[in-house]
């Protein structure tokens, strides 16, 4: 039910700064000094479809660069492949025990634009380099050309492909950020139509409410370095037209009495989505879903991306923890 906000009286801050405190490490500091100075990021209108053609033709070529970079440190080998028709980056450990060990469904982020093709890639492999797992990484469709349900889509069709050889028992979704939404949504999908569900989910800073209702999109504005504010122009695009409170577009708003797997969600306590963690995994929790939430100190949506940053590597002990448990 909506309020009146002329009934209640806003809490009044005045301009301060805001140092990185000294309960983090000393990289996580300088990554948060690095960020201090980012601009917020600027997206064309949703309703311009031919302004978001050009952003992603000006954009993609910058992005593939830095993101090449960070795929030369992958130690995993990677197979550039189809299933069920998705482009999908099969990155397999080695000494991989196709026959018992986990595989990890992951679901790159990038605001639903963005983050196809090399950093889909990447962002795979140093999962399987961390976690020590298969993972298989969607390169899904995305707006403009393709805005939902194209992106869970393509990941439902993934997994149900990974069913004919693959125990659910063995398989789990996850994904960040934009990603974390689709993975939920997909998990929705797949649990609705009948087919077995994963033995987990991970959703790691998870996009889950595209109205951008929660709290923290107001208190972590600005002060998240790597997200300075919300994402109504790339969420309206994704959306094309439906519905922003659709489950399968905004998972927080899902029916989970339904059931869910058990799932683990991790956010910072600078992320701009916090509250969108700390929302699902409440709704997850009520519902009797069995949920864990993580929240590191100080850190910013996405981690703390420059650099060997040793919070980063919690993260990624906490999730090969998670799947390696709910796999067992």
């Amino acid at each position: 039910m909506a309020t009146n906000d002329d009934a209640f009286t806003p809490v009044r801050i005045p301009a301060r700064e805001v140092m990185p405190p000294p309960t983090i490490s000393a990289a996580a500091q300088r990554n948060l000094s690095t960020g201090a100075g980012n601009p917020r990021m600027n997206w064309p209108p949703a309703s311009d479809i031919e302004a978001w053609r050009r952003h992603v033709a000006n954009v993609d070529p910058v992005r593939e660069a830095l993101f090449t970079t960070m795929l030369e440190g992958v130690k995993t080998p990677i197979e550039t492949t189809h299933i069920a028709g998705v482009l999908c980056y099969d990155c397999v450990p080695e000494g991989h025990d196709a026959a018992r060990d986990p595989v990890y469904l992951f679901v790159h982020g990038g605001a639903f634009v963005a983050g196809g093709g090399v950093f889909a890639k990447a962002v795979g492999g140093r999962a399987a380099d961390s976690i020590g797992v298969r993972v298989v990484s969607v390169d899904y469709r995305m707006p403009p050309e393709d805005p939902f349900p194209a992106a869970p889509e393509d990941c439902v069709a993934v997994y149900q492909a990974l069913l004919e050889t693959i125990d659910p028992a063995r398989l789990v979704i996850g994904g960040s950020s934009a990603g974390g939404n689709i993975a939920a949504a997909a998990t929705l999908m797949i649990r609705d139509r009948g087919l077995p569900l994963p033995a987990g989910t991970v959703l790691l800073t998870p996009e889950v409410d595209l109205t951008e209702s929660g709290d923290s999109f107001t208190t972590n504005a600005e002060l998240d370095v790597i997200l300075k504010g919300g994402l109504p122009d790339c969420n309206a695009i994704y959306a094309g037209g439906h519905d922003l409170t659709d489950p399968f577009l905004s998972p927080l708003f899902a029916d989970y009495t339904k059931g869910f797997p058990p799932t683990l969600v991790q956010s910072g306590t600078r992320d701009l989505f916090l509250s969108n963690s700390v929302l699902i995994h409440r709704k997850l929790r009520g519902a009797g879903i069995e949920a864990e939430l993580h929240v590191w100190e100080a850190m910013p949506h996405g981690g703390f991306l420059l650099g060997d940053v040793p919070e980063n590597a919690e993260i990624q002990a906490e999730v090969a923890r998670f799947i390696r448990r709910v796999t067992a």
